[in-house]
């Protein structure tokens, strides 16, 4: 038999059997649809918290000031710790592990007014490398450079809810906004983002002005000293060196303030690393709960499938004595139940994937909640039940049919469906 020959007949008993094959391709599709689905699922609430969490800042450690709860060097404990402007250079020397560190200043209730409307928010600044450590993205015009902060130029990029409210639609680029009594060229525009966490307000509600602007125009005022900043940004190198990052900090502002580098209240860190590690663990635990839900789901499909394969075999005993009989092979009989299974597999198969992928393609037109990213179906988890589903329907075929072909084809000529 020609492969042609071959194929064109095996075509022509599917369809003869419309009802059996259907229920064999329907247990094959829906399996890949389930498990691509569940899957999918996790992934999307997956990277949703992660965009949603990076848009507080990219594995960051905020360095507070706080009060120290061990003697060190004579000097008493409950005492309270200051950090200055200077003391993110020596932190960067002394901490290998550390890729920036990063001084940070803020006046809250501040009076800003364009010539359109007034408001007041919090004006903070800090160090160019703040907008990517901080991920403040900017929609319209750029952020703070080295040079407004070296020439400490009176620049300033306003949050998206502060342009709506300042300038009301209107182009603020290049305009000049009054921060206080001070007169600030607006430089850019910052592209609206949902945060999920914040330590001094959400950043759409903030004006952002160079370090050195914001440390002469805006200082701490008593009983803070001068040159005093409210926190320290500090960015490891990897997540994995992070730990080693923090007591480095420690110890290189225990050096400056004279305190114990042990003494975890004196310099308290909001740790964002030792956070995503956390989320990342809850988010992998959620996404192997939905993953075993659809291996179950998926197993269960297994069952329904090489249920109906073999009793479809069986109930062609008959047939295949009368291809015995007028010549056909053993070999060629399997050949045959080997391409039919395959046909339904392949095709099931497809529309399963075909579907599961055209719902979540739906599914994420639709809008979507802050913290879910929409279905974000995989390649693996697919091929995956594609694969499982498709040897359980080859074997429910492949095992019957083999014990069937070996019969005398006298013996199968015999046989009575359903005996």
């Amino acid at each position: 038999m020609v492969f042609k020959d071959l194929f064109l007949d095996t075509i022509r008993t599917l369809w003869s059997h419309k009802l059996r094959t259907a229920l064999t391709m329907f247990g094959i599709a829906w399996g890949i649809v389930s498990i691509t689905l569940m899957v999918a699922a996790g992934e999307g609430l997956r990277v949703g918290q992660a965009k949603v969490a990076e848009s507080f800042g990219k594995n960051i450690m905020i360095v507070f000031s706080g009060r120290t709860s061990m003697q060190a060097g004579g000097t008493r404990a409950g005492r309270r710790t200051e950090w200055s402007a200077n003391d993110y250079r020596v932190i960067m020397e002394q901490s290998p592990d550390i890729e920036w560190a990063l001084p940070e200043l803020g006046q809250g209730s501040v009076p800003v007014r364009s010539i359109h409307n007034a408001g007041t928010f919090l004006v903070t600044g800090s160090l160019p490398p703040f907008a990517d450590v901080r991920s403040i993205d900017v929609a319209r015009g750029r952020y703070c450079n080295w040079d407004d902060e070296n020439e400490g130029r009176r620049v300033c990029v306003i949050g998206s809810e502060v342009n709506a409210q300042l300038f009301a639609g209107r182009d603020a680029l290049n305009e000049t906004v009054l921060i206080g009594s001070h007169p600030y060229a607006v430089v850019g525009i910052m592209r609206k983002k949902d945060q999920d966490s914040s330590y001094d307000g959400q950043d759409v509600s903030k004006v952002f002005i160079p370090f050195a602007s914001v440390l002469r125009d805006f200082p701490n005022t008593a009983p803070w000293k001068p040159d005093s900043v409210d926190r320290i940004i500090v960015v490891p190198r990897s997540i994995e060196v992070s730990e080693d990052a923090k007591r480095q900090v420690r110890k290189a502002l225990s050096q400056i303030h004279e305190f114990d580098p042990r003494d975890e209240d004196a310099a308290p860190i909001w740790d964002t690393v030792e956070n995503a590690k956390q989320f990342q663990s809850m988010t992998d635990g959620m996404k192997n709960f939905l993953g075993a839900v659809g291996l179950t789901t998926l197993f269960l499909g297994g069952i329904g499938v090489m249920n109906v394969m073999m009793v479809a075999v069986r109930e062609r005993t008959r047939e295949i004595g009368v291809r015995k009989a007028v010549g056909a092979t053993s070999r060629q009989i399997l050949w045959q139940f080997f391409c039919e299974t395959l046909i339904v597999v392949f095709l099931s198969g497809g529309i399963g994937m075909a579907i599961a992928y055209g719902l979540c393609g739906l599914v994420n037109m639709l809008p979507m909640p802050p913290f879910f990213a929409g279905l974000l179906p995989t390649l693996e988890s697919s091929l995956l039940s594609f694969g499982l589903l498709g040897t359980v329907a080859l074997l429910a075929a492949m095992y019957p049919a083999n014990r069937a072909a070996a019969v005398d084809p006298i013996v199968a000529l015999r046989h009575e469906a359903g005996g």
